[in-house]
């Protein structure tokens, strides 16, 4: 029994490994393809791009408990930049995707308190709506859309130049909010169906009313919250019942 573990942690690598390069290939290439159109597009991304991309979040949940994330983060960072330099988009791309990935892992060690990723999960949705519709996310997005393009993640559509994208604190958020309920025994299965599920339904509603963008990180404070609030309920409650009263 005790020989299995490497094995099964070597599959887990090979298909985070494989599931990265698929997303580079596609990339790097899809522009290519032939072009079916805004529905196509947007079914092959909410469909597809999406899940696709999330499962790499799946995939490397073990890398929660590792040393030194911020270290690995940076060079993450540093590769990144590299490799946008080098106007590899397909590896640029993934490797922006890991490295908030990590950065939401680290943050999710700093988050010892169930508690604290409670309120975040509760209270961070309000400050992305607002940076969307009127603070920052909106003036980058409209003001400088380069840098957005550049800083964010891509889901390349088929037969065109354009994209879906997805802002860094997205990825950093669904991580943080994946390795948690890891770390605390919740729904980790339901936590990623939903997460995904409702960042899917939220790329579709921005084609569907033909909006500029939604803010996406409501989408996973629900996917986190919904699934998890009786496991949540329970465990706050039993923490406030432990703590000391005041003498």
């Amino acid at each position: 029994m005790g020989g299995a573990t490497p094995v099964l942690e070597a599959r887990r690598a090979a298909a985070l490994g494989a599931l990265l390069a698929g997303l580079a290939a596609w990339e790097t290439f899809a522009g290519s393809l032939p072009d079916r159109g805004v529905a196509i597009d947007v079914a092959i991304a909410a469909c597809l791009l999406i899940p696709a991309t999330f499962a790499t979040l799946w995939l490397a949940l073990p890398l929660a408990q590792a040393p030194r994330l911020p270290l690995v983060g940076l060079v993450l960072g540093l590769i990144a930049l590299a490799l946008g330099l080098a106007e590899l988009d397909g590896l640029f791309n993934v490797a922006k995707l890991a490295a908030y990935a990590v950065l939401g892992l680290w943050l999710a060690q700093l988050l010892e308190l169930l508690s604290s990723v409670v309120i975040i999960a509760l209270l961070v949705p309000f400050a992305d709506a607002f940076s969307v519709w009127r603070g920052p996310t909106k003036e980058i997005v409209e003001g400088k859309p380069g840098l957005f393009d550049t800083i964010s993640i891509s889901f390349r559509l088929p037969g065109e130049d354009g994209s879906a994208n997805l802002g860094p604190p997205d990825v950093t958020f669904f991580a943080l909010f994946l390795s948690t309920a890891a770390r605390h025994g919740l729904r980790v299965g339901w936590t990623w169906v939903s997460m995904t599920g409702l960042l899917s339904l939220t790329l579709v509603a921005t084609a569907v009313f033909d909006l500029n963008g939604l803010p996406a990180i409501p989408a996973l404070a629900v996917g986190f919250l919904l699934p998890n609030a009786d496991l949540l309920w329970r465990a706050l409650r039993r923490r406030g019942a432990e703590a000391p009263s005041l003498p």
